[in-house]
């Protein structure tokens, strides 16, 4: 499969897998999105008994949402940093042991010096920290659905390992 277009039913298996191993051990999780706006809430919502293992998720769009919902610092907000604030900040708010958050530009425009489809990804499993840095190709939704699809799998790999 390449990374241009991500369909739905793998997005909805990665969140289903998702699921069986965070409810198999006893995890909550959390989302915080800006360049995703909703879309990996919206895939882990729709697994299979989200309601024992999702928290819910803050749709942080704005900057200034991210420096007073979520403690991230105020500043640039395409940054790894960024990513990883939003995650811990989200993990706090909503008592998860999981979160994973997105952060990025869409485009079509470039945005704080970085290209459009440039993406950070953190997951905060268990007082630590990943990130991950991606630069997608393709137009915003396409980018959104990247996104989306590679976040899920990055919190994935951390929860079922």
């Amino acid at each position: 499969m390449s990374d241009s277009t991500m369909p739905d039913a793998d997005t909805a298996e990665i969140a289903e897998r998702i699921g069986r191993a965070v409810l198999a051990a006893g995890l909550r999780v959390a989302v915080a999105e800006s360049l995703t706006s909703g879309a990996v809430a919206s895939a882990l919502g729709a697994a299979t008994e989200a309601s024992s293992w999702f928290a819910g998720g803050v749709v942080a769009y704005a900057a200034d949402v991210k420096f007073k919902v979520l403690d991230v610092d105020p500043g640039p907000v395409v940054t790894p940093r960024c990513a990883a604030q939003l995650a811990r900040g989200v993990a706090r708010l909503l008592g998860a042991d999981v979160a994973v958050a997105v952060t990025g530009v869409g485009g079509p425009e470039p945005d704080e010096g970085h290209p459009a489809g440039t993406v950070y990804a953190a997951v905060h499993y268990l007082s630590t920290e990943h990130v991950r840095h991606n630069v997608f190709e393709g137009d915003p939704a396409q980018v959104v659905a990247q996104a989306t699809f590679h976040a899920l799998r990055m919190l994935h790999d951390l929860v079922a390992a």
